[in-house]
């Protein structure tokens, strides 16, 4: 199953990332459809919709249970940087309705055209953040962490189906997504960052083929293993990272 010719749903189109996997997989002959606040000047039609709450998530999922969708691409996704005592509890509900119970309504819209057809493929991007849990991004990490977990035991669920499910990692990507925070942690701590032009060139490589795991980035593909079988080792690794994150934090309170 190659992109030409299929039908894509593609939540988070309008941004850095989505416009661009989806202008590369309309050039591949994909007909893509946005699903976001915005519109999408990439894709052929767009279904404005809320994924932050459960009633916009709904609603999202039942214009895809009502129409043609051979793949869905759960990009959309909200990230909080800072200690986890002062994120407000709105702010915590609202990352984990994006970063995970939308992906999964929206899944489960359009599992019954997909299993009747026997094809079609749901690709979650969760991030290396799910699998390397990181201080001060913790209900971040907590929410793709989920996203891996729901991706995986999906993917089991439907083996045999003709239905693939796919989860894509990223490592942190050079976009607006990021806060003025994120990227002085970023800074100090020399983290690695991607363009967004070769996130979404990995994303669109996936779409149509029987690919099941992809974490993008060395040595953080190599960290995923280490901290599967040996957390107590990247606890060690990261300790100094998080003391130079409480540090930003710790310099803006005595600033405010």
């Amino acid at each position: 199953m190659q992109p030409e010719g299929l039908e894509v749903v593609l939540t988070g189109a309008a941004g850095g990332i989505g416009s661009l996997v989806a202008r590369q997989l309309r050039e591949q002959g994909a007909r893509v459809i946005g699903v976001d606040l915005a519109d999408c000047p990439e894709c052929e039609g767009s279904l404005r919709g809320d994924l932050s709450t459960t009633a916009g998530a709904q609603q999202v999922a039942r214009q895809l249970s009502a129409r043609r969708v051979d793949v869905l691409v759960n990009l959309a996704g909200i990230q909080y940087f800072g200690p986890f005592a002062h994120q407000g509890e709105d702010a915590i509900q609202l990352g984990y309705a994006v970063n995970l119970v939308a992906p999964s309504l929206l899944a489960r819209a359009v599992l019954p055209q997909m299993r009747e057809r026997g094809s079609g493929q749901i690709v979650n991007i969760g991030s290396v953040f799910g699998a390397i849990p990181f201080a001060h991004f913790v209900t971040y990490s907590a929410a793709k962490a989920g996203l891996k977990g729901f991706s995986d035991a999906l993917r089991r669920e439907l083996a045999g189906s003709g239905v693939q499910v796919t989860h894509i990692a990223p490592r942190a990507v050079r976009t607006r997504f990021n806060s003025a925070s994120v990227l002085r942690f970023a800074a100090i701590t020399r983290m690695n960052m991607d363009p967004p032009e070769l996130v979404a060139a990995r994303i669109a490589a996936v779409i149509g083929e029987p690919v099941a795991n992809v974490v993008i980035g060395f040595p953080e593909s190599l960290f995923v293993r280490i901290n599967a079988v040996a957390p107590s080792l990247v606890d060690r690794a990261l300790r100094a990272n998080d003391r130079k994150a409480a540090a930003i934090f710790n310099q803006s309170e005595q600033h405010a």
